[in-house]
């Protein structure tokens, strides 16, 4: 288990955010050697505004790449989105000016290679790009969300960013409604990747439903750490979740990794282990604790995705993410087989206008309401 570092940041206020992150590296003493390369692994799960939350902030990444050239060491900007074209979708996130500001490249995590995974891994064949593979040290500049499969997108979960494109819907479709399969998945990317250190940018991050068309909530906080599911964890009980909830907790029980057992010795820095941030609204797509791992249990028991037809633009993305097939656009007008659909919710994740939301099946509104919602 690692310690975890919280730094108080209510905005991102460029000289500020430098002196946080700078303070970050220097607490626990990471350092770079003269011409290192440096891969900094944003979130970049598609095109939008920084004034949407949904991608690491600009300044984060800024301060992170001056801070690696300060060091003498040359950093690289890099993500595979969902859907997007690279370009534009770094364009609109602020990487590609950043970039052009400190001379140093931006591209997307192309050319998949084996990854190196442990004997015990549970997934033993898994590809990333070969640029991670290739980079001397990997900085984690992770975004606090709320996720709709997921339940939370933290440290561990932005590494799925390093399988290249549309090999991460393959990942959806073949891991299928299980969440805790696929965050055994996510568990074995982190301990192939070992990225060197972990930033989460949790100035203002988004809670509801995420990881793009939740709601922006100021938390005020950037945390650092080496081991990024002791962070994972811990963020997770501040944020009022229950661990029994959280998919990548109980793939972690299962395995019996230590950092499932928190000590209040591992919180450092501006705040408290006992912190609780206020009304953050988690992702309520499924009951996750109530029935097995059944297939056809799980369809009744999730949350189904569904069309807002007066704020769709017809582009067509929805249909074009799902790697289940059971999507079909024609005219601004989804027709979706639910027989089909695995409940990634990838559809939710790509559309830019919040065309798709979530509805309980009759089953989960039912359970919901006996239980309160717990």
């Amino acid at each position: 288990m690692g310690k975890v570092f919280f730094i108080s940041q209510n905005n991102y206020n460029q000289n500020e955010i430098d002196d946080a992150v700078s303070r970050a590296f220097n607490h626990f003493g990471i350092s770079f050697n003269r011409g290192e390369k440096v891969l900094l692994k944003v979130n970049l799960v598609a095109g939008h505004e920084p004034e949407r939350r949904v991608s690491t902030d600009p300044a984060v990444v800024r301060a992170a790449a001056k801070f690696v050239l300060e060091h003498g060491a040359t950093p690289l900007i890099a993500d595979s989105p969902g859907i997007d074209n690279f370009n534009n979708a770094a364009e609109k996130a602020g990487f590609l000016s950043i970039a052009r500001e400190l001379n140093i490249e931006c591209h997307e995590l192309t050319d998949p290679v084996d990854l190196p995974v442990a004997n015990d891994a549970d997934y033993k064949k898994i590809q990333v790009s070969k640029f991670v593979l290739e980079a001397d040290k990997i900085i984690n500049l992770a975004k606090l969300k709320t996720h709709g499969q997921m339940y939370l997108t933290m440290g561990v979960k932005n590494l799925f960013g390093c399988v290249p494109g549309r090999l991460k819907a393959g990942w959806h479709y073949n891991v299928g409604l299980n969440r805790e399969k696929f965050a055994g998945l996510l568990l074995d990317i982190y301990n192939g990747v070992k990225p060197t250190f972990t930033i989460l940018d949790g100035v203002i991050g988004m809670h509801g439903n995420g990881p793009t068309s939740g709601t922006p909530y100021n938390f005020g906080i950037i945390a650092a750490c080496v081991d990024a599911l002791t962070m994972d964890f811990w963020l997770c009980k501040m944020l009022g979740a229950k661990f029994e909830d959280y998919p990548l907790y109980l793939a972690a029980k299962k395995r019996n990794y230590p950092q499932c057992e928190l000590n209040h010795a591992d919180i450092e820095g501006d705040i408290s282990s006992e912190k609780i941030f206020e009304g953050v609204e988690l992702p309520k797509t499924r009951s996750m604790r109530l029935l097995p791992h059944v297939p056809f249990v799980e369809r009744l028991m999730t949350s189904r995705p569904v069309h807002i037809q007066k704020l769709c633009i017809g582009c067509g993305r929805c249909a074009a993410v799902c790697a289940a097939g059971a999507l079909k656009h024609e005219n601004k007008k989804l027709y979706f087989d639910y027989s089909k659909c695995i409940r990634c919710y990838c559809c939710h994740e790509m559309c830019p206008v919040k065309a798709i939301e979530f509805k309980p099946s009759r089953l989960l509104s039912f359970v919901n309401k006996i239980t309160g919602g717990k």
